[in-house]
């Protein structure tokens, strides 16, 4: 790398991170209330050049030495770019734009001084902002970029993708819809609405609030959150899961789901501390850093795109006659796995009745089993996507929608994210809001924690992800009660112990397609005389688990005795397995799980029928 191009890089890092800096000053400015610390400008106060040494004067000014600061190396920069980057206009005009850009900035800063903080004035101000930091980080992402393909045989963007035109659109679009959920928010904060609604995640006790003013910006507001965390989830998916994966792509967007999770607690923490000054500072500056972060990635993925070979999409097309519209219907159908659906539903039912001591409104339970079905049918298509390269090894999946390509990968995947969109809101409004939680949490659990990162990990990812098949329990109690109790934790508690002997079953009748496909499941990594003692030791948890709700779900007669009788066949079984794991053994216990969960949720269900 040549001496100008490299000192253009380190200043173009430099600027990018002053730049992100300022802003986050700018977080504490409006959170403090300094925005009028400096009553003049450029001067501090009338006839002096620096503050008099008040708090607030003292933020203002702190802020107004970092837009000096971000000048001078803004106008260094484009210096640089225009001695080293002649021949690359697409970096070269930015790099010189950052300069005016600043200078507008601060032009506009003397405006909200003189206009009192306007609404309008400070959206303004922000909306260059977010042009600036967009400016300043495409420069600096461009230029790391420029280092990496001059210090290495070959580019990283060409050695690793992960990425293809189709991710850069997607990488495109969640960047524009951050931007406009920061400018939507920075006029929410400029107008004081931040408490117009005092609850959260509600507005006045309701999904959709009566709009009007100050309350269509918040409901705006909260709306682009919840498109923007699906994109940024949606992208971090995408990059992880592409046949050849760019670890900076990689890095920017787990950067970005981190920093949005955060940031939506950190804005229902404005909301539940009556905007505390730490709170609204902490939300402002990592807006700041989630813009650079999503601003970043499209500007690498841009980078990526071009010239790369057919996308995975593309690739995975079906070369033969298009499929018929019932070929189709029954493809997707295929990729919620009904069965695993009709499973999970079983759990939810029972503990409606259990929580209304009787039977719920039909309408309720009809409400609650769709949504819920719908969100564990959102949970497995997202499974199948992320898993259809080692469903295409094994033999017990290689009939899938997406090994067989019935469906393409970016069809399966955004499917998925549609119906679980669909899901949340129509649980929200049909249950409630816990409820749509609750079932939003088990999507996430199983895709992010269970496939992405344990399932490929840990002969312990079905233990720890049989959480998410747990859940459905606490979503029927949720949806009667609209709180959670004892007895539905330990509902959910039956559910989680059961689901490892119940997998194991299986996964010993398996063991070589998941060797295959490098899997670790316990019979793989541990052995079947292992995996037989742990089954035996999971069952006599599970026999034990199921009595707890005798006195925490004040059961009666019905229950328990379905607990006993079916736990002890359930261990008596596990025994048998224990002593000698032969395939028949093995598939008889696999199968009697199915009606042993079946039957003890049932009995649940009858107990709270028929009790006086």
């Amino acid at each position: 790398m040549s001496v100008s191009r490299s000192r253009f890089r380190t200043l173009a890092l430099a600027t990018a991170i002053a730049t992100v800096v300022l802003f986050a000053i700018g977080g504490l400015v409006r959170g403090t209330g300094s925005g009028l610390g400096c009553s003049t400008w450029p001067g501090c106060e009338p006839g002096r050049l620096f503050p008099s040494g008040t708090v607030h004067s003292l933020i203002e000014f702190s802020h107004r030495g970092m837009a000096f600061l971000v000048a001078v190396l803004s106008a260094l920069t484009g210096v640089a770019a225009i001695r080293s980057e002649r021949r690359s206009p697409s970096v070269l005009w930015p790099a010189v734009l950052a300069f005016p850009l600043v200078m507008a900035q601060a032009g506009l800063g003397a405006v909200v001084v003189a206009t009192d903080l306007d609404a309008w004035w400070v959206t303004a101000h922000f909306v260059v902002a977010l042009l600036l930091i967009a400016d300043v980080t495409f420069v600096a992402a461009c230029s790391v970029a420029s280092g990496a393909a001059t210090t290495t045989d070959v580019i990283d963007v060409g050695a690793t993708d992960g990425t293809d035109r189709s991710f850069s659109r997607l990488a495109l679009v969640t960047a524009t819809i951050v931007g406009l959920l920061l400018l939507v928010g920075t006029y929410v904060r400029a107008s004081s609405a931040q408490l117009v609604f005092t609850d959260w995640p509600l507005m006045d006790g309701r999904l959709v609030p009566t709009l009007g003013g100050a309350a269509t910006a918040m409901f705006l507001h909260r709306v682009l959150a919840a498109i923007a965390l699906l994109l940024v989830m949606w992208t971090a998916i995408r990059v992880r899961t592409g046949t050849r994966r760019h670890p900076r792509s990689v890095r920017l967007s787990t950067a970005a789901l981190v920093l949005f999770g955060v940031q939506i607690m950190v804005g229902a923490t404005n909301v539940w501390t009556r905007l505390r000054p730490w709170a609204v500072v902490a939300h402002v500056a990592l807006s700041v850093l989630i813009w650079a972060t999503v601003v970043a990635l499209a500007t690498v993925a841009s980078r990526i795109a071009p010239g790369q070979p057919q996308s995975e999409q593309d690739s995975d097309e079906t070369t033969g006659e298009r499929p018929s519209l019932r070929d189709t219907v029954t493809a997707y159908y295929r990729l919620t796995k009904p069965r695993i659906v009709l499973l999970l539903l079983i759990t939810t039912v029972p503990a409606m009745l259990l929580a209304a001591e009787g039977l719920p409104s039909p309408w309720l339970i009809l409400a609650t089993l769709v949504g819920g079905a719908a969100a564990a049918g959102s949970a497995n298509s997202i499974n199948m996507y992320l898993d259809r390269d080692i469903d295409a090894i094994m033999r017990r999946t290689r009939q899938r929608p997406l090994p067989s390509h019935a469906i393409t990968p970016e069809h399966a995947l955004r499917f998925g994210f549609v119906l679980g969109a669909t899901a949340f809101y129509f649980l929200a409004v049909a249950v409630n809001v816990l409820a749509a939680l609750l079932a939003l949490s088990a999507i996430g659990f199983y895709v992010f924690v269970y496939t992405m990162w344990l399932k490929r990990t840990t002969a312990q990812n079905i233990v720890i992800g049989g959480a998410a098949g747990a859940v459905p329990a606490l979503v029927g109690w949720a949806a009667v009660t609209g709180t959670l109790a004892w007895p539905a934790v330990v509902l959910f508690g039956i559910v989680f112990v059961w689901t490892p002997p119940h997998f194991w079953a299986l996964a010993m009748r398996f063991s070589g397609d998941y060797a295959a496909a490098g899997v670790p499941m316990l019979p793989v990594v541990r052995g079947e005389a292992e995996t037989q003692r742990q089954i035996l030791l999971y069952s006599l948890v599970l026999f034990a688990a199921t009595l707890v709700l005798v006195p925490v779900g004040h059961m009666g007669p019905v229950y328990t005795t379905a607990a006993v009788v079916l736990g002890g066949s359930f261990v008596y079984r596990a025994l048998q397995v224990w002593r000698s794991a032969d395939d028949a053994r093995t598939r008889r216990l696999f199968a009697f799980s199915i009606l042993y969960l079946a039957g003890l949720f049932g009995a649940v269900g009858v107990d709270a029928l028929v009790r006086p």
